[in-house]
């Protein structure tokens, strides 16, 4: 009588294992990984910042974004003359290239301003990282969904010729997003320009960061880019020291890298 007893025992034992892995399986199925949540900047830091991109005559009257982390981009000021500023905390370059997204990095800094045309086309890719991100979407697929929306046409070229200032001190994004994953905090005010399926040939680009005019982010969405000569990389340092030094005190990899014999 009691083997039987122990025999049954056992069995609500085995059948209550096997209940209770089935469960716990189920519910790790269930539960999203945990994504790193960016900090927000301070608000008034990273409103200069988005409006440092922009050139002093088109501030004053320009639209600008706030990155919510919880959402992504919010209207912090709407402006009248079609400008249209942020500071992108995931840029649009993470989504080039073969490598792999395996982390979503909290160190990027991306001050970028489109004109109207941009604001349409090259600016949406932005704000839809910036919504995923905040929802949840896992690094890897998300930069499958963006690339694939590149592929598909879902982005489309600008409608017209168009310019995107990226004038602030201070950049930290991918070093040649097409190549690899390796970042850099530079200093390098420069224009952009609308450049849709326009190659490094096509305009007899210099090296990639020299003074000469070169290709980005090569298709429908690509930008042919002229720096800023080294006096008005002067005066725009000049300018904004109190806003480097803040943002250098926030993260050690903002502060933009001393210059040969300082």
């Amino acid at each position: 009588m009691r083997k039987i007893q122990m025999r049954k025992i056992q069995t609500i034992v085995v059948i209550a294992a096997i209940l209770f892995s089935l469960t716990a399986s189920a519910q790790n199925k269930q539960t999203p990984k945990v994504m790193n949540k960016i900090e927000p900047l301070p608000r008034d830091l990273e409103i200069q910042l988005a409006l440092s991109a922009l050139p002093p005559h088109l501030r004053d009257n320009a639209t600008i974004y706030v990155l919510n982390p919880a959402k992504g981009f919010e209207v912090a000021r709407n402006g009248t003359n079609g400008f249209h500023a942020l500071v992108a905390r995931t840029g649009d370059d993470t989504f080039r290239g073969s490598w792999p997204l395996t982390e979503y990095r909290d160190d990027i800094l991306y001050p970028i301003s489109f004109d109207k045309a941009g604001a349409k086309a090259q600016m949406r890719v932005f704000f839809d990282a910036a919504e995923m991100q905040a929802a949840g979407t896992p690094p890897g697929e998300l930069k499958e969904i963006i690339q694939d929306r590149f592929k598909t046409g879902f982005y489309k070229a600008p409608d017209r010729a168009g310019i995107s200032y990226m004038l602030s001190p201070v950049l930290r994004t991918y070093s040649n997003s097409e190549e690899s994953d390796s970042v850099h905090t530079i200093n390098f005010p420069h224009v952009m320009y609308y450049a849709p399926d326009i190659s490094d040939e096509d305009i007899g680009a210099g090296k990639l960061g020299g003074m000469y005019p070169f290709a980005i982010l090569h298709g429908s969405l690509g930008y042919m880019i002229q720096p800023l000569g080294l006096t008005e990389r002067a005066a725009i340092n000049k300018e904004y020291e109190d806003m480097l030094t803040k943002v250098c005190s926030i993260k050690s990899v903002w502060c933009l890298p001393k210059e040969k014999g300082q």
